[in-house]
C-alpha cells in the first residue's frame, strides 16, 4: 500500500506512466457525485418549500370555525310566548310565517286564534289574552286602536274578491249578476262581523246586484266550505281563501270579478298594549313586515300594503 502510494507520486513527477494517470480523472467522476449532492440538495429546498406551504393551508382550516359561530346570531335568543288573533284568510299564510319565525327564535312559542275579524275583537274586548291582532280591515283595528288598546297599527297587506264556486263550476256562473239567478245558493260572510262580507256587499251594489244570501257566515273559511260541501254554489271571498282552499284539495273553484266591482281589502296588525308578552309580539309583527314575511304572503296570493 506504501508503495503504491510512491509511484502515485512518481506518476506526478514523470510522464511515462499513462496508466496510472487514469485514477486521477476517475477522482474527477468523483468530484461529479459530489455534483451530484449538490443537485440533491436542491429538491430539499423543494421539500421545503412545500412543507411551509402546508402550514398555511392548516392555518386556513382554524379560520373556518370562525365563521360558525357568526352564523349563531341567525337562531335569536329571544323567548317566550305570545298569543296571535288573526283574520281566518291569514290562516295559511300566518301559519307558515309562525313556523319560519320559531324556527329563527327557537325559544318562542305562538298560539293562533284564527276567526272572522269582528269575532276577535269582541273576543279581546271580553278580556281573552292576546298579544297581537292582525284584522282584514281597518274598521276593526279601530275599535282596538286608542288608550290601553293598541297604538300604531299598520298594514302588511292587501287582498281581493272573488267568487267561489264547486269545482267544474257547474252552475256556469261568471259574474256577480249570476249570484242573482233563482237556481243559484249563494253564502256570504256577515257584513256586520266579517270584513269579506261587508266587501262582498259592496262589490254587490257596484255591480246592481242584489243577492239574498242563503246564510251569513262568521268568517269567509265557512264560507269556502259551505262551497266545497255542496251546500251551496257560490260564494264572495278573497282570492287568497280560494287559491288556499284548492291547494287543501278542497272542490272548489274561482271566478274573477272586474277591477271595476272589485273591493280592496286592507290588512292591519298591531301589539295590544296590555302584552305582557311584548318582545315577542313586537318580534312577530316585524318579522310580518319584514322581506321574508312579505314573501310568504306573496306567495299565498296577497298583496302588498298599499
Amino acid at each position: 500500500m506504501i508503495a503504491a502510494g510512491c509511484s502515485g507520486n512518481k506518476v506526478k513527477t514523470g510522464s511515462s506512466s499513462t496508466a496510472p494517470a487514469t485514477p486521477t480523472p476517475t477522482v474527477t467522476e468523483t468530484a461529479t457525485p459530489s455534483v451530484t449532492v449538490t443537485a440533491t440538495a436542491t429538491p430539499t429546498p423543494t421539500v421545503t418549500a412545500s412543507a411551509s406551504a402546508t402550514p398555511s393551508p392548516s392555518a386556513s382550516p382554524s379560520a373556518t370555525p370562525k365563521p360558525k359561530p357568526s352564523a349563531s346570531p341567525s337562531v335569536s335568543s329571544l323567548s317566550g310566548s305570545a298569543n296571535i288573533f288573526a283574520a281566518a284568510s291569514l290562516t295559511s299564510a300566518f301559519n307558515k310565517i309562525k313556523a319560519d319565525f320559531i324556527a329563527l327564535n327557537p325559544k318562542v312559542n305562538l298560539t293562533m286564534n284564527y276567526n272572522g275579524s269582528g269575532s276577535l275583537v269582541t273576543q279581546i274586548q271580553n278580556g281573552a289574552p292576546a298579544d297581537v291582532f292582525a284584522s282584514a280591515d281597518g274598521d276593526n283595528m279601530n275599535k282596538l286602536s286608542g288608550p290601553g288598546k293598541i297604538d300604531f297599527p299598520q298594514n302588511f297587506a292587501d287582498n281581493l274578491l272573488e267568487i267561489v264556486v264547486q269545482q267544474n263550476n257547474p252552475k256556469h256562473i261568471a259574474t256577480l249578476a249570476d249570484l242573482a239567478r233563482p237556481d243559484v245558493s249563494v253564502v256570504l260572510g256577515d257584513p256586520a262581523s266579517v270584513p269579506a262580507g261587508k266587501y262582498a256587499k259592496q262589490a254587490l251594489a257596484a255591480a246592481g246586484v242584489t243577492v239574498v244570501p242563503k246564510s251569513l257566515e262568521l268568517n269567509v273559511t265557512a264560507v269556502t266550505q259551505k262551497i266545497a260541501l255542496q251546500e251551496a254554489d257560490a260564494g264572495i271571498v278573497y282570492v287568497t281563501d280560494v287559491k288556499a282552499s284548492v291547494a287543501a284539495g278542497q272542490f272548489v273553484d274561482g271566478v274573477p270579478i272586474p277591477a271595476a266591482q272589485n273591493v280592496l281589502a286592507v290588512y292591519p296588525i298591531g301589539v295590544l298594549k296590555s302584552s305582557p308578552n311584548q318582545a315577542v309580539a313586537k318580534a312577530f309583527v316585524s318579522y310580518v313586515k319584514s322581506p321574508a314575511g312579505q314573501a310568504t304572503l306573496a306567495s299565498f296570493g296577497f298583496l302588498p300594503p298599499s
